[in-house]
């Protein structure tokens, strides 16, 4: 047995051997033999370490075996596993296979950051040269550039590196040399190439120590070499010391987090159970990096998330508690349309599709509307859409939510399943029924306390339960709600957190506690496809809804021979002779209403199209959805709709009017433009609406207070001087009738002031105004101001629903 060695021990300079990292507490061991045993099980290690302060080593920890110049570690004892593990780069080395150490190769025993050893293995003599393979490529012994790195570069290509992942493009990077000998690194993809954790633009140029992050796998440049260094496949999470407080409608300071701190390894299902308002959904929403924190930190893999949310953003999948999925697609349209927006353009949509439908069990409905789905199968198509990109790291609010207790089992198994495949699983649940399959629970208390966090049959006797049956545990709940008065539920929650909290060793932690002040920006695919793809699923959507769809395109022209019927004459529009007063009143009306009808149609179909995706929008633009993309797919769709009711009306009003003679363009091309123009702007100021409601009855109550003004202040109804004047023209309606009189030429109409001898002249009932001069200047303003207010309903749109981004992200 060999003696411990402290920090200043001498080790061989040529003979390979291990160090062992405990919080700062160093010992080295150098290897000579073929074979030794570590761990702190004295009669059975060939190392002899410490009984006290190493507790996170197994009494079996691994075998080291001699292969070549260096040695191969495994895992336990060869037949079984030690407690803690052994990883590299998050992933843990088999009992069986081990891992082949080679000089520098760094490993961890356990996962905790705050209490975990660190394994080095050295071996001066080992050659560095690094020999190419599936993992590793020497620059400097290539002779074919450029060095092609993605999902699947050329396989005849000896300069190519396979990483296999669904958010990494086919040729993703390349890797070019330079005249100095140095080397460059071009991305290609869609999802971006990072270097150091900053996404490069195009080129970025190589240094030593570089770490490229493409996808999952992270990626290191030293000494001329290529090294993938960690694939990506498991995360770990770590929240330390997070603190959450707002401020309530009477503007006092309220905790809804209140210092919680925990640890959740890879491949654990854990549910976040608590009463009402207990800061369950807030906790998540913090733990997947869109709820902002007064103070704490999470991390992944020992990484910032906030810091370094771009990188963890393909990792990630959220289910919120609202259905993510647009019920007029198919399950196979849903999924098809999240594969094409989330993944790089050259992905085997139909591999991924049928690869997802078989994880969640639907490929017997893949035909199926989602309307038609039952509430399980619904919330099966939204966990689909988030698997698509094979997400390491997993969140669901309430995924069980409204079903009956076998599909709450089914799903819960599902859960596990994920779990099992090395996924971290979070969930928020009120249900109790099935926790017996998550790894951990976190139970909170009213002002966002953890009161518990370990094993569901654990809580049962924390909690002095009777009897260890999960079936009481739904009465912890009453437990933690015990107390007459809601300072007697503070103090009795207070007592569970502080006894919980008395429970868990103190250890110093590796992390900096400091706030993080990086904000997580969108990453971003093409605009050009993104805009394709939103346009193609919208356009799908409003023709599976025919009945709305026709109504939206038959309003126009219902109410335009509304119009004709109630008039009983279809000359309203065209000049008499001699003129008459009455006769360009009632062309002025009769423009008015062609005015008021194409507002109300516009404004009307866009007011809730942003509103009612609001839960679709936030997930998809947390993964990589463009706003300008989205909003310009609504846009886009709504426009060539807007030209089909243009020209349904205008025959309309061919067929019910007899046309008027029209100085300046031909009175259908004319009316043609002015009801485009009125529709367009009309459906900017919809969607303007639709970012600035909450919810679709908020958009619905206010199209009246968005219609009556533009009625009022038209100028038609009444005569409009000095300030209310001035407000007309921030209307839609001013200029539209302006467009209209403009074209029908309605001072035309107006007879001259009646003039009787010896009296003064008698002006007519209707005066002629600038606002209807049948000039090109005039015409040209009105359809000007029309045009401009279109783009500024747009801009004011993008904005608000910017900084709606800002307030649910916590960006």
């Amino acid at each position: 047995m060999m003696s411990t060695a402290d920090q200043t021990t001498l080790v061989s300079q040529t003979q390979p051997f291990i160090e062992l990292n405990n919080c700062g507490e160093i010992l080295r061991f150098q290897l000579q033999d073929a074979e030794y045993q570590l761990g702190r099980d004295r009669a059975w290690s060939d190392l002899e370490i410490p009984q006290i302060g190493w507790e996170v080593l197994s009494r079996q920890q691994a075998i080291l075996q001699r292969e070549g110049e260096d040695y191969r570690i495994y895992d336990g004892d060869r037949e079984k596993v030690s407690r803690n593990g052994i990883y590299i780069n998050h992933t843990r080395i088999s009992a069986q296979t081990g891992h082949l150490l080679k000089h520098g190769t760094q490993l961890t025993i356990g996962q905790d950051p705050n209490n975990q050893v660190v394994l080095t293995y050295f071996n001066p003599a080992s050659s560095p040269t690094i020999t190419p393979s599936k993992f590793r490529l020497n620059l400097k012994q290539l002779r074919e550039f450029p060095v092609e790195l993605g999902r699947d570069p050329d396989p005849l290509r000896y300069s190519s590196m396979k990483l296999d992942a669904p958010v990494v493009s086919r040729r993703h990077a390349s890797i070019s040399p330079t005249r100095d000998g140095r080397y460059t690194l071009q991305d290609h993809s869609t999802n971006g190439t990072f270097v150091n954790g900053q996404r490069i633009e195009r080129f970025a140029e190589l240094r030593e120590g570089d770490r490229i992050r493409i996808g999952p796998f992270t990626l290191l440049y030293e000494r001329g070499c290529l090294e993938i260094v960690d694939r990506g496949n498991e995360i770990r999470l770590d929240a330390v010391h997070l603190v959450r407080k707002v401020q309530d409608k009477k503007g006092q300071e309220r905790t809804i987090l209140s210092d919680v701190s925990l640890s959740i390894e890879p491949g654990q299902l854990v549910a976040l159970v608590g009463g009402s308002g207990a800061g369950k959904s807030t906790l998540m929403k913090t733990l997947l990096g869109i709820e902002p924190t007064t103070s704490g930190t999470v991390y992944l893999n020992g990484e910032d998330l906030r810091q370094q949310f771009e990188l963890y953003r393909s990792h990630i999948g959220y289910v919120p508690q609202d259905d993510i999925v647009h019920g007029n697609l198919t399950v196979e349209e849903v999924l098809s349309y999240a594969c094409k927006l989330r993944l790089p353009p050259d992905t085997n949509v139909k591999a991924v599709l049928d690869r997802t439908l078989e994880q969640v069990k639907l490929s017997h409905v893949k035909h199926t509307f989602v309307r038609d789905l039952s509430g399980g199968q619904r919330k099966r198509v939204s966990i689909g859409v988030e698997l698509l990109a094979d997400p390491r790291l997993f969140f669901l609010d309430e995924p069980t939510s409204g079903l009956d207790p076998g599909l709450d089992k089914e799903m819960m198994n599902l859960l596990r399943e994920l779990a099992n495949q090395g996924r971290t699983v979070i969930l928020v649940t009120h249900a109790t029924a099935n926790l017996e399959v998550c790894d951990r629970v976190a139970f909170m208390g009213r002002g966002g306390k953890l009161c518990y966090f370990g094993s569901p049959l654990n809580a049962l006797e924390f909690f002095e339960m009777p009897s260890n049956d999960l079936k009481y545990f739904a009465d912890i709940y009453i437990k933690l709600d015990q107390g007459r008065t809601k300072q007697e539920v503070q103090a009795t929650v207070q007592m569970w957190a502080t006894k919980f909290a008395n429970l868990i060793e103190q250890r110093h932690s590796t992390f900096s506690k400091s706030k993080s002040s990086a904000s997580p920006k969108p990453a971003h695919s093409a605009l050009v496809r993104q805009l394709g793809l939103l346009s193609q699923r919208y356009f799908q959507l409003l023709l599976r809804d025919r009945t709305s769809l026709l109504l939206t395109l038959l309003t126009g022209p219902i109410g335009i021979t509304l119009i004709r019927l109630a008039l009983k004459d279809n000359t309203s529009l065209t000049q008499v002779v001699p003129a008459e007063a009455m006769q360009a009143s009632l062309a002025l009306r009769t423009l008015f209403i062609f005015s008021c009808i194409a507002i109300w149609v516009g404004i009307s179909c866009a007011a809730q199209e942003i509103v009612k995706e609001a839960a679709i929008y936030m997930r998809e633009r947390l993964v990589n959805l463009n706003l300008i993309a989205y909003i310009g797919s609504k846009l886009f769709v709504r426009s060539g709709i807007a030209l089909l009711q243009t020209m349904l009306i205008v025959i309309a009003i061919a067929l019910n009017f007899q046309s008027p003679e029209s100085k300046l363009l031909p009175w259908i091309l004319s009316t043609g433009v002015t009801t485009f123009l009125t529709l367009l702007s009309s459906i900017c100021l919809g969607l303007l609406l639709s970012t600035f409601v909450k919810n679709e009855n908020e958009a619905n109550n206010a199209l009246p207070l968005i219609m009556i003004p533009q009625i009022i202040f038209s100028g038609v109804l009444f005569e409009l001087e000095g300030l209310p004047a001035k407000f007309a023209w921030l209307l839609l309606s001013r200029w539209s009738v302006g467009a209209y009189g403009a074209i029908v030429d309605v001072n035309a109409m107006i007879p001259p002031a009646i003039t009787i001898p010896g009296h003064a002249p008698i002006p007519q009932p209707i005066q002629a105004s600038a606002v209807y001069d049948a000039t090109w200047q005039n015409l040209g303003l009105n359809w000007g101001v029309l045009g401009a207010s279109s783009l500024v309903y747009l801009a004011i749109a993008f904005i608000l629903q910017k900084r709606k981004d800002i307030k649910t992200n916590g960006r």
